[in-house]
């Protein structure tokens, strides 16, 4: 690459840093989204409605300029958007928060120069203190029926594995870290790096402090999901206690622990996942999700019931062909509160246990702050009051309050300071049909800022991750940072994406990449020719699978200008047997283990087809990226080198998958994207 080149690139980076425009942009009449305005959001987060639904305390995240990490702390609203206060005015990561039974109280954990503990704040007197000196991160916590006591899960540690007994070190002397040794199956995780030696256990806790006391013991996976009995004498938790659970790691079972004499008995029993047990109020059942694993790609979470001996196992909404992620019960057990996906939306819907079912709430979401995914969160009050992050196109996660003959109420407002000023660009649901077999197919576009019809812009393809995930018309910084300069976007949901039943998403099942490519494209051309897009100025990008994806199309066809392929797989059998997850992939996603069935596993590697690209082509990937490995970028980039096709490797340093985990490194990422396709004539003129 020439010097006048690399300078360009640099000085468009450096100006899509600062939040200024590119030159070639036109000068807009009223301030487009910038890379500045990243650092000036906050969204809601773990919305917890008082037990009289009075009150709601949530983690208010943000993003710290100064620190350049995501900040959360904890906030208190009344429900009807009065007396918005900061819960406890620490400067500290707060998070969790938990109401006791009788709403007096919120527990929550925080991480102090004390380490991150377990505390409590007293809504009476506004105070709060800590409860435990943990050495260990506390997980999810929930209050005992009486408000006496206080389960959590947390690591107990074991002595690492030793296989010498290394020399005498002399007093002073410099040597080398010891070797480390491994023999477990799971012993990283992107994101953690290398795993502590030990093993999840459930604990519990006196609610005015003390010593935790461990409830759970042995070599065995447990899960962080806990709920209490009734009468306060058990806990219910999911886990796999079965010699086997290593490798049968696709398997948990819900278990039932006394906590005074530490008897554990399997409630469950099936060959499958069961997780997520939630108690009914009135003590007689254990709702939980799961389902009876067929091996597949995909399929789906059902909402199960049993009564609190494992007795009378039924499953509600047997016919619901969509995946239940959260479960809450109403307050008089009459029935229970879920979370699905539907079309790119994430919904709050009512399952009874008599069999009534309906929709409840739309727009749940708004929480991922980067790309316009799914996920959300909400709790429910005694009174059937419901709390939950709100989300829409142009704005992140507010909070919701839903209650009384459904009443809704938009009681926060984050982001009006930052992006009332703004002109965001349009997002528009867009349904076109599969060249391949006529199925229906949903996508959406955005346009810049200040679209005008009678001109010609260049679009932008962005893949979505998973690939079994989905993408939504959801508040996204990076989908606005890219039309902000002067790109129509469009992202859509292929064959294998989530919120259109389980046959859809398991389409990718042993055929992945398969015609979920062809789906995009058929996007494509149905914005071709509906005049919005041109055939002579398309881009494309994606992270994950969606980079998979877009070395696939790459490799497919020579139709774009430019590529932005973000942390890829480029070849599975290397992906496979490297990654964190390497355990998890034969048979689920290909037959067999890679030496077993090579041939299956390198046809649908885009490393086949890097013999095929002539797109100019930018690979991008975290150093610590421990999902989808450095090694994995590099093969594609090395490929495009030798065969002296324009390429670019860029390393995030310290970025682990989640490369836009700090703010800086997401601006970062749009921006080094957005001049890579500056240099094939990006929002330039267009020319036939």
């Amino acid at each position: 690459m020439g010097k006048k080149n690399l300078r360009k690139i640099i000085v468009a980076v450096a100006m899509l840093l600062w939040g200024q425009s590119i030159p070639l942009l036109a000068v807009a009449q009223q301030a487009v989204f910038s890379s500045d305005d990243v650092f000036n959001l906050e969204w809601v987060s773990q919305p917890m409605i008082s037990p009289d639904g009075r009150q709601v305390v949530y983690t208010r995240k943000s993003m710290d300029r100064m620190s350049d990490k995501r900040q959360s702390r904890l906030w208190l609203i009344n429900s009807d958007g009065s007396g918005h206060r900061p819960l406890t005015g620490n400067d500290v990561q707060e998070s969790q928060p938990v109401w006791s039974p009788d709403g007096t109280r919120v527990a929550y954990i925080a991480a102090t120069e004390h380490g991150t503990n377990i505390h409590v704040h007293w809504l009476q007197h506004g105070k709060s203190s800590r409860l435990t000196r943990l050495s260990q991160q506390p997980g999810p916590m929930v209050w005992s029926p009486d408000g006496q006591r206080i389960a959590f899960t947390m690591l107990a540690p074991e002595e690492p594995v030793v296989l010498v007994k290394p020399p005498q070190k002399p007093d002073g002397a410099e040597w080398a870290e010891p070797p480390r040794i491994t023999t477990q199956l799971k012993y990283e995780a992107d994101g953690e790096g290398r795993l502590q030696p030990g093993y999840l256990q459930v604990y519990v806790l006196d609610s005015i402090g003390g010593t935790p006391r461990q409830i759970t013991h042995g070599a065995f996976r447990h899960a962080a999901e806990l709920a209490w009995s009734a009468d306060g004498q058990q806990i219910f938790f999911s886990g796999n206690r079965n010699s086997d659970w290593e490798h049968a790691f696709k398997n948990s079972e819900i278990y039932r622990a006394n906590i005074n004499t530490g008897e554990i008995a399997a409630l469950t029993e099936r060959n499958g996942p069961d997780y997520a047990p939630v108690a009914s109020p009135d003590g007689k059942y254990i709702a939980y999700l799961g389902f009876t694993d067929r091996v597949q790609a995909y399929q789906l979470n059902k909402l199960q019931l049993m009564r609190t001996d494992g007795s009378a196992k039924r499953e509600l909404l047997s016919d619901f062909d969509r995946s239940i992620d959260a479960i809450a019960w109403a307050a008089d057990s009459s029935g229970l509160y879920y979370q699905y996906d539907e079309h790119g939306d994430t919904k709050i819907g009512y399952a009874g246990l008599r069999g009534a079912n309906k929709h409840v709430a739309d727009s749940l979401g708004g929480e991922a702050m980067g790309r316009p995914y799914g996920g959300g969160s909400f709790s429910v009050s005694r009174n059937n009051a419901i709390a939950y992050t709100y989300s829409t196109p142009h704005r992140p996660a507010e909070l919701a309050v839903l209650s009384g003959r459904d009443r809704l109420r938009i009681i926060t407002a984050l982001n009006e300071d930052a992006l009332a000023q703004r002109r965001l660009g349009e997002v528009r649901e867009i349904w076109y049909q599969s060249s391949f077999d006529q199925r229906d197919l949903q996508g959406w576009l955005v346009l810049p800022p200040h679209y005008d019809a009678s001109k010609q812009y260049p679009l932008l393809v962005e893949n979505h991750g998973g690939p079994i995930s989905n993408y939504g018309p959801r508040f996204s910084p990076e989908i606005q940072l890219y039309a902000a300069a002067g790109y129509l976007v469009f992202y859509p949901n292929p064959r294998g994406s989530t919120g259109y039943g389980e046959e859809f998403a398991n389409l990718l099942f042993n055929n992945y990449p398969g015609e979920d490519y062809q789906d995009i494209m058929d996007g494509v051309d149905e914005l071709i020719r509906q005049g919005i897009a041109h055939e002579n100025s398309l881009y494309v990008t994606g992270g994950s699978a969606g980079g998979i994806m877009t070395a696939w199309m790459i490799g497919k066809n020579n139709r774009f200008r430019s590529a932005a392929v973000i942390k890829p797989v480029m070849n599975w059998v290397s992906k496979t047997l490297t990654a964190d997850n390497y355990f998890n992939y034969a048979d689920y996603r290909y037959p067999g283990q890679p030496w077993e069935n090579i041939e299956t596993y390198m046809k649908f590697s885009p490393v086949s087809l890097v013999g095929n690209i002539q797109t100019p082509t930018m690979v991008m990937v975290g150093t610590d990226d421990l999902r989808t490995p450095l090694s994995e970028a590099k093969q594609l980039y090395h490929a495009l080198k030798l065969r002296k096709i324009d390429t670019m490797l860029i390393e995030m340093p310290g970025a682990s998958h989640f490369i836009a985990r700090r703010p800086s490194q997401l601006v970062s990422k749009v921006a080094h994207i957005l001049a890579w396709f500056e240099r094939a004539g990006g929002t330039g003129e267009i020319t036939d």
